[in-house]
């Protein structure tokens, strides 16, 4: 029998696809308005999809990227699960059609894309892609692609980070860009783009420290269960603590768990989805070294 979800849950759940939607709007806005226009392929699938409408202007940008995205997320669901996968596939469809939306004639009468200095459309879009991938990453989602292939390289050599393979995948787009566009300046812009907006994404996603992270103080008496779906779902260690209760004088057992802040709220949740009346406590750690954050290609 399927669970029924609390009012608290049902919350949630709006609110995070509330967000969601809000950093697929932005980041679409950056995609039509900013980066498509100026022919500037800003890595991944919606970079490769960017110059494939260059090429073939009849394909729309988002029906190719959502297209392109298809065999990667059947790739994603046999390899890392379709749980993790759902949130990332609903804002790709969103984003994918708000981008080609911005086509539509009745939007194109009154938005118009900006085509000015190149610097400007590198610096502002790049923000509005990095603080919609943001919103987005914050919720537990990514816009597909080169995430997606990331993951699985990352699970299969765990030794390379996931951040050499995602800018081994952007230099692959930024050099195809190249021979598509038939100069190297529109290549050059599209590193000032993917380097404006990953900073946004480090500043508004994992602070301005790099190695930072939040630490997870989590009391509940289903720890077993919530061991395993945080070593399994957020991919992060924990450290079981032996503690005894202040007023029964009962032994239990509290999970200490360090993750980045953009994996809190996923990790909240899913504590609460094994046990309502779990106890969290969460705090910040200004600096956090070792295996798995020197790893994951963030620190």
């Amino acid at each position: 029998m399927k669970k029924k979800l609390t009012p608290k849950e049902v919350k949630t759940f709006v609110i995070d696809y509330a967000i969601i939607i809000l950093g697929c709007f932005i980041y679409a806005v950056s995609m039509a308005l900013f980066s498509s226009p100026n022919d500037i392929a800003p890595g991944g699938v919606m970079g490769i999809s960017i110059l494939i409408n260059h090429i073939l202007p009849v394909f729309p940008i988002g029906i190719l990227s959502l297209v392109l995205n298809i065999p990667l997320f059947i790739w994603g669901g046999i390899e890392i699960g379709w749980k993790y996968l759902s949130r990332s596939l609903s804002a790709t469809i969103i984003s994918s059609l708000m981008i080609d939306a911005f086509e539509l004639e009745f939007i194109a009468s009154f938005v118009k894309p900006y085509t000015g200095n190149p610097l400007l459309v590198c610096v502002f879009g790049g923000i509005l892609c990095g603080a919609g991938m943001s919103l987005i990453f914050n919720r537990g989602g990514s816009t597909g692609g080169t995430d997606i292939v990331s993951r699985i390289m990352h699970k299969k050599k765990p030794h390379i980070s996931l951040g050499k393979f995602m800018v081994l995948c952007d230099a692959f787009v930024v050099a195809a860009a190249a021979i598509v566009y038939g100069n190297i300046e529109n290549a050059l812009y599209a590193i000032v783009f993917i380097f404006a907006s990953s900073k946004i994404v480090d500043i508004i996603v994992y602070g301005f420290a790099r190695n930072n992270g939040k630490l997870l103080f989590i009391v509940t008496a289903h720890y077993d269960e919530v061991t395993e779906l945080i070593l399994r779902d957020i991919d992060r260690g924990v450290t079981l603590l032996n503690a005894q209760g202040g007023y029964n004088k009962d032994d239990k057992k509290v999970i200490l768990c360090a993750v980045r802040p953009n994996q809190v709220h996923q990790t909240t949740v899913l504590v609460h989805s094994v046990d309502p009346s779990a106890f969290v406590i969460v705090t910040t750690a200004g600096t956090i070294s070792g295996e798995g954050f020197e790893s994951d290609g963030l620190s």
